[in-house]
């Protein structure tokens, strides 16, 4: 790979973020000469990305902090189609109203991490429905779709994973590939928008694209994308036991956010610091020679760093303390996350079993007995092991809470309501 002179590239290729470009030597020259505007499109399928996303998210941020201008793309359109892209099967269809309402909640993360506006380096938010939901069908065929070999787009590794595991492809799902591709020249036209990035799944559409552009007249386009992220064990960036770590929220707390980086294995911190915070690479340098108990002060700062670009540093730091009097001093910490419970359930009582998968700290009954069998359940940090127990009103604390633990790292509130 290059050494490349622009500021952007080499801000990325010194954080980790690049797997591949179409053309290093162009890019670089590109991002030397002029104010580059680049895009990643975001598939509208919940109602928050998850933390998974978040290397994407952080790419818009530095293009943008090394003077250049980002579109966020909204898949609007596309997501009535859905991306097939290395998926086992066909994904469910949704609603024009369901994307609507989950690209009015997806948007609301973005604004932490660049400043839209109307001035030549501020971020735009667009959605491709504005032009393709209006698309004439025949037209598209005969202006766009002739340029598209199906030969070719056999080849690409996403189509043919699922055509070699003789797995279906609709026609509704090939023509996927040719709606990002024209997103791409439509961008350029609407925007000057050079450069796509995106995921390593996405190579095969994003060089789809660039040739459409060419074919259609536009002036060369480029892709870059990142690698796809997992952790040193092998798990999914942004999957945890109990599921997505949302970016949303209202769909996670602060405090379950900070969690979450706060456990990140040792192999993964020096990695995490670079893609997911803005702090220097010096200091970064530094941080990353520490070891043995030091450790775990540099998983509290990754942690701390990446909640507040997120969430705000006043979360973050809250998020932190509530950590430290909770696993340091033992204390109850106010700012845990909390459930409420009806108080006249609570003077009837509840069963332990029910209690902790209402809380979330459990998926199931069974999942609830195992922990009480391997001694990790606790109640107002006390042991709890019999699974007919029940909580109730002589549990709640002085506080006016009951504290529920799983392990040493868990804890949820309840709350008389």
């Amino acid at each position: 790979m290059s050494e490349f002179k622009s500021d952007f590239l080499h801000t990325l290729q010194e954080r980790g973020f690049i797997h591949q470009t179409s053309d290093d030597a162009g890019l670089d020259a590109l991002f030397n000469k002029e104010i580059v505007t680049a895009y990643i499109g975001f598939d509208p399928t919940a109602p928050s990305l998850h933390a998974g996303g978040l290397i994407q998210i952080m790419m818009l941020h530095w293009l943008q902090a090394t003077g250049h201008r980002p579109i966020s793309l909204m898949g609007g359109g596309t997501g009535m189609v859905g991306d097939p892209s290395f998926k086992d099967e066909a994904r469910q269809l949704m609603t024009p109203e369901t994307i609507a309402a989950n690209i009015a909640s997806i948007k609301t993360v973005f604004s932490n991490y660049l400043t839209y506006g109307e001035g030549p380096k501020d971020a735009l938010m667009i959605n491709n429905a504005d032009w393709l939901l209006g698309i004439n069908y025949l037209e598209f065929l005969r202006d766009v779709g002739r340029h598209f070999s199906v030969n070719r787009m056999l080849a690409f590794d996403s189509v043919k994973t699922r055509l070699d595991r003789e797995q279906s492809l609709s026609f509704l799902e090939f023509n996927y590939m040719i709606l990002q591709a024209y997103d791409f020249v439509e961008l350029y036209k609407r925007t000057g928008c050079r450069l796509q990035m995106g995921g390593s799944d996405q190579w095969g559409n994003i060089v789809n694209g660039i040739d459409l552009g060419h074919r259609m007249g536009t002036p060369q386009l480029y892709a870059l994308t990142s690698p796809l992220l997992t952790t040193s064990s092998g798990a999914k960036m942004g999957k945890s036991v109990n599921g997505a770590i949302w970016l949303n929220p209202d769909m996670l707390s602060a405090y379950d956010f900070w969690q979450y980086w706060r456990n990140t294995l040792d192999a993964d911190v020096s990695r995490f610091l670079k893609l997911y915070t803005t702090l220097p690479m010096s200091e970064i340098a530094r941080l990353s020679q520490l070891g043995g108990a030091e450790i775990n002060e540099v998983k509290k700062i990754l942690a701390t760093e990446i909640t507040a670009m997120l969430h705000g540093r006043a979360a973050a730091e809250e998020a932190a303390e509530t950590a430290r009097k909770t696993f340091e001093e033992g204390a109850l910490a106010e700012n845990l996350p909390s459930i409420d419970v009806p108080a006249a359930e609570l003077e009837a009582g509840v069963g332990v079993l029910s209690l902790f998968v209402r809380a979330g700290l459990a998926e199931s009954n069974g999942k609830v007995r195992q922990f009480l069998k391997d001694g990790a359940v606790r109640v107002n940090d006390k042991v709890v092991s019999d699974d007919r127990q029940v909580i109730g009103t002589g549990e709640i604390t002085v506080e006016n809470v009951i504290k529920l633990s799983l392990g040493k790292k868990k804890h949820i509130l309840v709350r008389p309501a």
